[in-house]
């Protein structure tokens, strides 16, 4: 490239000032074009294909007229997939069922979550340097464990018989339950003591995650700020109300919403721990649309319901931002 080029003078070649030479731009465009094609094979085409399935009575056992399969006995039925979920039958009550106690599951793991990691992140932050390190990846392992190995573990914790919670709770004199992942007819403040078992599991293996990006945010706020207040003859109960939680609002932005998400879209504890009973008490959507799309072949009702689910998920996550959204920084 000449010094005028380089200097910005006009007069200078507009392709050595603006351009690419012709081997970088084969290079960039081999690079992107790859990329480009797995997002729309593999992700943009699968999210246009189940919002017009949602509008069809989609089965693919069955062999459609028209374009990739749709049309004839595969007809076009609109709203119908949407409006039958307010119907008197029974899918349509198994998928209320679902919808219920995926709002559940997910409320109350955040909850919980949030109980948890928390104060303990507030712990593990006092800790002595040398052992934190060492703390963060003892929590976190379970993070990054099989969920189907999670499960497996903790259905052997709650076994009726041989499990380890209920002998640890007869060793200390008290009466275990008969199931914790059977019966139909416990329960702990109204929510289905299976649901209860499931979320100890889930809550178990996820917190590990939180709890680092909340000891990553208290490692961010500054010390000028606590020691101020420590003079002024603030608690540590007070620093952690006045300072502490309200500099955490973007980290609890973040946290909370990848939570609930993740939340909506737990499958595999349910299915291993569980496998939605007893009576459903813990069927979740993701269970219901698995089963619909790939037990029963109904694709259009199950893309129907997938689409309820995005608009929970959507739903929630914008009511976040609208409640913890922050306009500043420290």
């Amino acid at each position: 490239m000449t010094q005028a080029a380089i200097a910005g003078d006009p007069g200078a070649p507009r392709k050595e000032r603006a351009g690419l030479r012709p081997g970088q731009r084969t290079f960039v465009w081999g690079a992107l074009i790859p990329i480009f094609l797995y997002l729309g094979v593999f992700a943009l085409f699968p999210m246009i294909w189940v919002v017009v399935l949602s509008f069809f009575s989609y089965s693919p056992v069955r062999v459609g007229d028209g374009l990739l399969g749709l049309g004839g006995r595969n007809p076009f039925i609109g709203l119908e997939n949407f409006t039958s979920m307010l119907a008197d039958t029974q899918t349509a009550q198994l998928f209320r069922t679902s919808v219920k106690n995926t709002l559940i599951f997910a409320f109350l793991v955040l909850v919980v979550n949030l109980a948890i990691t928390l104060p303990l992140a507030v712990l593990v932050e006092s800790v002595h340097n040398r052992v934190k390190g060492v703390v963060r990846a003892i929590y976190f392992m379970p993070t990054i464990s099989s969920a189907v190995a999670v499960a497996i573990m903790w259905g052997y914790v709650f076994h009726p018989q041989q499990g380890l919670l209920n002998n640890f709770i007869k060793l200390i004199g008290l009466t275990p339950p008969k199931s914790w992942l059977t019966d139909p007819g416990a329960a702990v403040f109204g929510v289905p003591l299976a649901m209860v078992a499931v979320i100890i599991a889930y809550v178990w293996q996820d917190f590990g995650y939180n709890l680092v990006i909340f000891i990553a945010a208290l490692q961010g706020i500054p010390h000028d700020i606590r020691d101020a207040a420590q003079i002024d003859g603030a608690s540590g109960w007070q620093q952690f109300r006045r300072i502490t939680v309200p500099l955490l609002r973007p980290t609890l932005l973040f946290v909370c919403t990848l939570t609930m998400i993740s939340s909506f879209q737990v499958f595999v504890i349910f299915q291993v721990m569980t496998g939605g009973g007893p009576q459903n008490q813990t069927r979740s959507l993701t269970m219901d649309i698995y089963e619909n799309a790939f037990r029963y072949q109904a694709m259009g009702w199950a893309a129907a319901m997938s689409l309820i689910l995005f608009a929970m998920v959507l739903i929630v996550t914008l009511v976040q931002f609208r409640v913890l959204r922050t306009d500043w920084e420290y």
